[in-house]
């Protein structure tokens, strides 16, 4: 009879600003109301406080009760006065057991702790629906503008020489050094992959390590710059550390097919000769006997033939999703046209209009992110020029690696004897190493 007398209530406020959804799921099955606030005025609380009945009345935090420390006093004070018995876990709190002297004390110097957190979170939160850039320092090669970033002429270039040096030869490190002995900048490897990586580089703003506003300032890698970086660090991440910025084109991609060993790129001087032989042999061969080396002058040049014979119709075979994703992007920019008509027509208001587009635009930069992972668009129109083989005689090695390593996952040898040693290509969008071709 006595727990039909005893009401207990779980009460909770968010800023659906900058908090998720909570779940009344954890209170348990004990409680008998659950109450739940997302306005400031806390609209659910006042209603209750007019209806109270002896009980419980359980908090996270006691900050929950209002916005200033003297609105969560006297709301604390309405509700013990009433018969509730006040618990909140945050602070292990509980008005039967109320605490005195320096405990007091230090009780309401949390909460007020507390409320001023939840300010700072809030304006934050507001920020980011405006597209503000969050607070902190700058990143370096740009500086705080009214409302956005803006570009550091002089810091900018500096990243830009570190990105097209990059590009060009593949190595963090020796991209490190160059600028090091170029701008006198000196940065870590890790550094330098932060901002070949970080969104903010690339035009984005990224807040709270998870959500990506596009477009909001000029960007210093451009788009197809950032596709290009994303592909080189995810293909080196298959490739031995020491064959990323190797000076020959085939280095880290010619593996074994019988004993799946890598080859390395061996280079002799015959005796009293001023030309220099170089030649790819297995590094670590375990079979009997092993695989012979071959001639690497004749192994590139018969990559080069086969790209010309196989590239162009499996790049016409392929079928990429960049149609669906596409379709998504549109889907969202629709989405967005419809709030704004909303809004005009008064059925929506601004602020929920505006937490929904800070929503689709996080969204909508991570289908690009998943498109910028794809091979480029214009792959089919490129295979063209990469299967003509006097293009190839025409670049650096440095080129010749950039452009083999867009499309091929390895370059597998067959060199048992006494058989004639053959390559075969495997592109990325293949079967793992040692398919049948």
């Amino acid at each position: 009879m006595a727990r039909q007398c005893v009401v207990i209530i779980a009460y909770e406020y968010i800023d659906p600003l900058w908090q998720p959804l909570p779940d009344p799921q954890v209170w348990g099955q004990e409680i008998d109301h659950w109450v739940l606030d997302v306005e400031a005025s806390r609209p659910q609380l006042r209603y209750w406080l007019q209806r109270l009945v002896p009980g419980y009345w359980l908090l996270q935090q006691l900050s929950a009760l209002g916005q200033t420390v003297m609105e969560v006093s006297d709301r604390l004070r309405q509700l013990e006065t009433a018969g509730m018995t006040v618990i909140a876990l945050a602070e292990g709190y509980v008005s039967d057991r109320p605490p005195a002297g320096d405990q007091l004390l230090s009780l309401w110097d949390q909460v007020k702790q507390q409320l001023h957190r939840q300010t700072l979170c809030h304006n934050h939160a507001r920020h980011r629906l405006k597209h503000r850039p969050p607070p902190g320092r700058a990143p370096y090669g740009y500086r705080r503008g009214k409302e956005h970033y803006v570009i550091d002429r002089a810091a900018a270039v500096v990243v830009k020489d570190f990105v097209e040096h990059f590009l060009l030869y593949g190595s963090l490190s020796a991209a490190v050094r160059f600028i090091a002995h170029t701008h006198h900048k000196r940065i870590s490897v890790a550094t330098g992959r932060r901002w070949l990586t970080h969104p903010v580089y690339r035009g984005h703003l990224y807040y709270q390590g998870k959500t990506v506003i596009p477009q909001t300032h000029a960007p210093l890698i451009t788009p197809d710059e950032a596709a290009q970086v994303d592909r080189l660090l995810r293909r080196q991440r298959s490739l031995p550390r020491r064959s990323a910025s190797a000076p020959h084109p085939l280095a880290g991609l010619v593996i074994c097919r019988q004993c799946q060993q890598r080859f390395g790129r061996t280079q002799v001087q015959p005796y009293r000769q001023p030309s220099q032989y170089a030649y790819l042999r297995p590094l670590h061969c375990p079979l009997s006997p092993k695989c012979r080396s071959i001639p690497y002058n004749a192994a590139l040049a018969a990559v080069i033939d086969q790209i010309g014979e196989r590239l162009p119709p499996a790049i016409a075979q392929l079928c990429l999703p960049s149609s669906t994703l596409t379709a998504e992007i549109a889907a969202i920019d629709k989405q967005l046209q419809q709030l704004t008509a909303l809004e005009g027509q008064g059925l929506l208001d601004a602020e929920t209009a505006q937490l929904r587009r800070y929503k689709l635009a996080g969204e909508r930069a991570r289908i690009e992110a998943q498109q910028a992972q794809l091979p480029p668009s214009n792959l089919l129109q490129l295979a063209v020029t990469l299967s003509q083989p006097q293009f190839w005689y025409q670049l650096s090695a440095a080129e010749q690696r950039f452009y083999l390593r867009e499309f091929l996952q390895a370059i597998q040898v067959t060199s048992r004897p006494p058989q004639p040693w053959s390559v075969h290509l495997q592109f990325i969008w293949e079967s793992a190493i040692g398919s049948a071709p």
